[in-house]
């Protein structure tokens, strides 16, 4: 039993289990196995040195007498403190608040005031501009805590060498405490806080520990940031005692090469990710006969680019679906699941986890019959709590009780979901529904499409008109009929594109998807 936890024989009714409790018994022993590696700088942490550290950062926090609750937003770079900052959260009774790295001053700041963030934590080396031009503009602001030397408040990193190493005591969090705060990537709108509580986060993992594919011993590539999906598996890897190797970010080129370096098995990807690795000129030159298993998820994925994968890398991929407001794993396909053989298998998104139900619903909120297309909705412990300070969107996004996720999908006889598109991204053209992710599957079956983005644009006579936003592979060529006439002969007349728009690349929101509103917006005045 830990110190002052209250547990009984009975369980654990007295007080609430807590990711401090994963934490500790993780670092409980075997302390000289790795437990980071941060490939720029050849830098390893063992699991000792990481309890330690942790320890000190816990006690840092602390001593900035910020009061149990306050919020704390979080912007860097992959970097090692990252890592200490997100362990010592469940310790210290913050609610943590990753903001995007790749955030603007403007959006920052808005999220600053939106959930009224006390102290924000920066990469000195990369955000140290960004936390002077926060200086004075937000008045409930008043912690500066920079990873590093700073001229902004203090440095945390050496407030934290200034403590010597205590034992970790894991602190008690109510089930339904809010300990996490995360912003939407806003494609359909103003971005939104999503609150998360312990109950939440805890049934996340415990989904990660239990219905996701391992390896025996983990090595793990994170390639995206650690303050966002790159540190979300890290507890899950911790409490298997794996090892994860950390890259700066992601680079085709550096992926490949850690991967045959280090015998990566597994890795976390998006599908543009896995896009630009099969499109690598030097793709064969590298041995990556030690991988496992790649999960992918966050936004669809092409079927015929996905098929081409499993020809490539062999059958190692394991999709999770999910979204911001029930994280991770609403749905999984596991590797046995991915038949390559199958384009309407390999446009799933899998059968649901045992922890949750869904549900497919029409506009009416009523189940609609296999086949059918509806709205995804989910009941269960995996979901947020709401969305900060808007009770009318809560409200709406939790209609009859259940979480309408906006996500459109058909259910197959053997319980397979295939998601059509979002509900906000169907095109209305001549009263017909088009879902934009099945023209966008039909353009990238063509050996000349590397990837394509479907929108809806006003049109004069239909309301809106389809378009497509292709980028073709290197050397490639192909036309504008072509493509339109491949749509046509697949799908038919309503569903072919008007047009075609050839271009470099797609625009990515926050979260690694396609753009789609940024798309809109910049045709919404020049077409007709």
């Amino acid at each position: 039993m830990f110190e002052g936890d209250g547990t009984t024989a009975g369980g654990m009714s007295s007080t609430a289990f807590s990711e401090s409790d994963l934490l500790i018994h993780s670092l409980s022993y075997d302390l000289d196995r790795p437990v980071v590696t941060f490939a720029d700088t050849g830098r390893v942490v063992d699991a000792r040195e990481f309890r330690d550290v942790l320890s000190r950062y816990v006690q840092a926090l602390k001593s900035r007498n910020l009061a149990r609750g306050t919020r704390v937003g979080l912007i860097s770079r992959n970097r090692p403190e990252v890592l200490f900052v997100h362990g010592a959260m469940p310790f210290t009774g913050l609610t943590i608040v990753p903001l995007h790295p790749g955030g603007s001053v403007d959006d920052i700041a808005y999220a600053i005031e939106d959930a009224q963030i006390e102290a924000l934590i920066f990469d000195s080396s990369h955000y140290h501009d960004m936390a002077r031009a926060l200086d004075g503009r937000l008045p409930h602001l008043n912690h500066f805590l920079a990873l590093g030397p700073t001229e902004i408040g203090e440095d945390l990193t050496k407030l934290a060498e200034s403590f010597a190493p205590q034992p970790l005591v894991r602190l008690h969090r109510d089930p339904e405490e809010i300990v996490r705060l995360g912003y939407s990537g806003g494609t359909t709108g103003q971005s939104k806080g999503i609150t998360f509580s312990s109950r939440c986060l805890l049934t996340m993992m415990d989904i990660m520990l239990k219905e996701w594919e391992w390896p025996d011993e983990i090595r793990h590539l994170i390639c995206s940031p650690l303050s966002h999906a790159g540190g979300v598996i890290f507890t899950p890897t911790m409490v298997k005692h794996g090892s994860m190797i950390v890259l700066p970010g992601f680079d085709a080129t550096a992926v490949l090469e850690a991967i045959e370096k280090y015998r990566i098995n597994s890795m976390l990807v998006v599908p543009t990710m896995i896009y630009s690795l099969l499109d690598h000129p030097r793709l064969k030159d590298y041995d990556l006969s030690s991988l496992e298993v790649i999960y992918y998820g966050s936004s669809l994925i092409s079927p015929s680019r996905l098929k081409e994968a499993i020809e490539t890398f062999g059958p190692i991929f394991f999709q999770f679906y999910g979204q911001a407001e029930a994280p991770m794993t609403v749905t999984v396909m596991k590797r046995a699941d991915h038949d390559p053989t199958d384009l309407n298998r390999l446009a799933s998104c899998g059968r649901p986890v045992p922890w949750v139900r869904v549900q497919l619903m029409d506009d009416d909120d009523k189940p609609v019959e296999d086949g059918e297309p509806g709205e995804i909705c989910v009941q269960g412990p995996l979901l947020m709590s709401g969305y900060l300070n808007k009770p009318e969107q809560t409200a709406e996004a939790f209609a009859g009780g259940w979480l309408h996720t906006g996500d459109v999908a058909v259910r197959d006889p053997d319980g397979f979901l295939r998601i059509v598109d979002r509900k906000k991204d169907m095109i209305v053209t001549g009263g017909f529904n088009v879902y934009p992710r099945e023209v966008e599957d039909v353009l990238t079956s063509h050996a000349a499409v590397a990837a394509a983005a479907v929108i809806g644009v006003p049109h004069e006579r239909w309301g809106e008109a389809v378009k497509a936003v292709v980028v073709l592979r290197d050397g490639a060529i192909v036309s504008e009929a072509e493509l339109i006439a491949l749509v046509r002969a697949r799908k038919g007349a309503v569903q072919a594109p008007k047009s075609v728009l050839f271009t470099d690349r797609i625009r990515l929101s926050s979260v690694g998807k396609p753009d789609k509103k940024a798309l809109r917006a910049s045709f919404r005045s020049t077409e007709s």
